[in-house]
């Protein structure tokens, strides 16, 4: 069930990534309700997904602690 709640949220970022402020947005939204190891596993995918879109980098200052 929860592994099932990482690969909504991935679906989610994928789809709202044209808009980077509905991005971070949804961001902040998984960090409030993934378990800390998705939310590590959700930190790697971002830095893969995010790669060569430098618009949507800085949400990942929402995944640094």
């Amino acid at each position: 069930m929860a592994r099932a709640m990482l690969e909504y949220t991935k679906t989610v970022l994928q789809k709202v990534s044209f808009d980077a402020r509905l991005f971070a947005k949804e961001v902040k939204k998984a960090i409030s309700r993934l378990l800390p190891e998705e939310i590590e596993e959700l930190k790697i995918w971002l830095e893969r997904f995010i790669y060569d879109k430098p618009e949507l980098q800085p949400s990942l200052v929402y995944l640094k602690n």
